[in-house]
């Protein structure tokens, strides 16, 4: 299991996706002998998922049953473990456009996290590209090196645990892009500037404040970066539902009004309501997630 390839049976080992719903998922490592609890009954690893294709239909003890997922990095972000708030697809999709990344780019990234925008970005450099990660905190740098072990992408990544503040990222005028998630990103500037590559490169730091961003844009524009831009991205979900609206009465026109006004007055005046009509539309929600962070990108200017 790799979640840069694709394979079709389960093995032991594998890092599989429980799907109960699509409000309902969970990973789970498979295990010769192990067995997993579920709200359906036992899931046996042995018997019920090695060797059995991903996207197989499972049935349970309790006789209700779950698919098993193959794991990708948007089914990983929304299941992984929280050692840190993460990032979500919306915002990791926009972050990959906008540095544009493709496979072979090398890209610096501080601070690893849980490994959200990790994985993301590892999927996209795929085969030949490489990610260069910094993490202040040693166990979470030691957990992440773990995990990216176990999920078969290690050769793919290297992982730092350090300031990238004051030592950076290890490297210089190698990365086709940095990702800045520090609390004080205007700090390591200097240091994403001199790991981009000598030709240029695209710069991202994430920030929940705009504090936080107005310091970053001077920062980039005190060493020289140009296209400074600061986006933030805000999901609405619609729902389609059927909707039912009373027919509006526009009254009668104005060349039937002489014809009907004798015969208006001799009819008793009506008090039931209009007629009303069926359709489906799509309703924003009531409530939608708002604020996550800002993205500020820059360029690295050639002169």
């Amino acid at each position: 299991m790799s979640f840069v390839e694709y394979r079709e049976q389960i093995q032991d080992g594998d890092t599989a996706i429980i799907f109960l719903g699509h409000d309902s998922m969970f990973p789970v490592t498979i295990k010769q002998g192990s067995q997993t609890q579920t709200k359906y009954g036992v899931i046996r690893h042995s018997t019920d998922l090695i060797g059995k294709n991903y996207g197989s239909k499972v049935t349970c003890s309790k006789g209700g049953w779950v698919y098993i997922l193959y794991p990708t990095p948007e089914l990983w972000t929304m299941n992984l473990p929280h050692r840190t708030q993460i990032l979500y697809s919306t915002d990791i999709s926009m972050i990959t456009m906008m540095l544009e990344l493709k496979p072979g780019s090398v890209v610096c990234e501080s601070g690893t996290g849980s490994g959200s925008l990790s994985h993301a970005i590892i999927r996209t450099v795929a085969p030949t590209g490489h990610l260069y990660t910094v993490e202040f905190h040693q166990q979470r740098a030691e957990k992440a090196i773990e995990e990216f072990q176990q999920h078969k992408v290690d050769h793919l990544v290297t992982v730092k645990n350090q300031d990238v503040c004051k030592n950076g990222f290890g490297v210089s005028h190698i990365a086709d892009a940095v990702f800045l998630d520090i609390p004080s990103p205007w700090e390591a500037i200097g240091h994403a500037k001199d790991a981009l590559k000598i030709e240029g490169g695209r710069v991202c730091s994430f920030s929940p404040c705009i504090e936080q961003v107005q310091r970053t844009c001077l920062a980039l524009e005190e060493h020289g970066f140009t296209e400074i831009n600061t986006l933030e991205i805000l999901l609405r979900v619609y729902d389609v539902r059927g909707i039912s609206l009373p027919v509006p009465d526009f009254g009668t026109p104005a060349e039937e009004k002489g014809e009907s006004l004798v015969a208006d007055k001799a009819k008793p005046i009506s008090t039931s309501q209009p007629g009303t009509v069926q359709f489906k539309s799509g309703v924003s929600p009531r409530e939608m997630v708002g604020h996550t962070g800002y993205l500020t990108f820059a360029t690295k200017n050639l002169f």
